[in-house]
């Protein structure tokens, strides 16, 4: 599939957008000359100390927690914040680091009632919808399942930062494709990618404005049931998968879910959120808390 990413002087966008994306690719590219090994912990740290707190991150994810667990320790909300921040400058680092972290996806630890799932649909031509969420990293997740020949592509929201954006797609498209950008001619391809019996992986947990009004973390917060509805509709098993990072370090635990069984699709998407928050009630610092994932005025009750 080609490139879905623009080259740079087919890009508009503000002088801002444009710095900034020269400030991380000049940050990213100094990290890839250095050993794996190193690079991931020391952009870690440039996330935490420089990146995330620059852009607001740290304390979107501190105001989240408190939104969550009000009763939650202030000292306990920011330690877990610095946590996440880390986190997430690890995971960019991670998947620029093509195709050293395939390679090493490949040998990542995988296992859960779903993996036999996704072996027999794709063996029977049929098509399959892997579900996750900002958690861990996600590309973890496709990365090691692909390395197991199932193919699997993915929807994604391009970034507002089309100068970021035009890079960060191929970061996608390494891990596998074919990749679609959120959006009419996204999805038009990707029914035709499942009509064919493709694969395909997507993130089921930023806010989307025209979803359904569902729980999540004990807060309303509208979500996108497209997932489920496709699975219904393809007769597609909806396979929630997770990779989570083991002791901080570089690996992960890759874990394939039963599927949801089919039915209503706000049912089915209420059953793979509260998969999920279970995930970040036990682990909460693997989870990207910097999204704007409820709106002003959600409370708990």
């Amino acid at each position: 599939m080609p490139s879905a990413a623009p080259d740079d002087d087919e890009i508009t966008g503000s002088w801002s957008d444009w710095a900034t994306d020269r400030t991380l690719r000049l940050l990213i590219g100094g990290a890839l000359k250095l050993p794996y090994e190193r690079r991931v912990p020391l952009f870690g740290k440039i996330s935490r100390r420089v990146i995330a707190p620059l852009a607001g991150y740290t304390r979107r994810s501190r105001d989240n927690l408190a939104r969550v667990w009000p009763d939650m320790p202030e000292a306990e909300r920011r330690a877990i914040a610095e946590r996440v921040s880390e986190n997430a400058g690890r995971v960019l680092i991670e998947n620029y680091s093509n195709p050293e972290f395939t390679r090493r996806a490949a040998h990542f630890d995988c296992s859960g009632p779903g993996l036999e799932v996704i072996e027999q649909t794709r063996a029977a031509g049929r098509p399959v919808i892997v579900v996750s969420g900002h958690f861990g990293n996600y590309e973890a997740a496709r990365a090691c399942l692909n390395a197991r020949g199932y193919g699997m592509g993915g929807l994604y929201r391009p970034m507002s930062n089309a100068y970021f954006n035009s890079h960060y797609v191929r970061t996608m498209e390494a891990v596998g494709t074919p990749m679609f950008p959120l959006g009419k001619s996204g999805m038009k391809g990707m029914l035709r990618h499942l009509s064919r019996g493709g694969a395909t992986m997507l993130l089921n947990d930023l806010h989307v404005k025209k979803g359904r009004r569902l729980r999540f973390m004990g807060l309303p917060a509208m979500t996108a049931i497209s997932a489920a509805e496709l699975a219904v509709k393809y007769d597609a098993p909806l396979v929630p998968a997770w990779a989570t990072r083991i002791d901080g370090g570089l690996d992960y635990r890759v874990e394939v879910d039963a599927p949801i069984p089919h039915g209503d699709p706000e049912q089915m998407t209420q059953a793979f959120n509260d998969a999920l928050e279970a995930r970040i009630t036990a682990d909460p610092e693997q989870w990207f808390w910097v999204h704007r994932r409820w709106k002003v005025g959600a409370r708990r009750g």
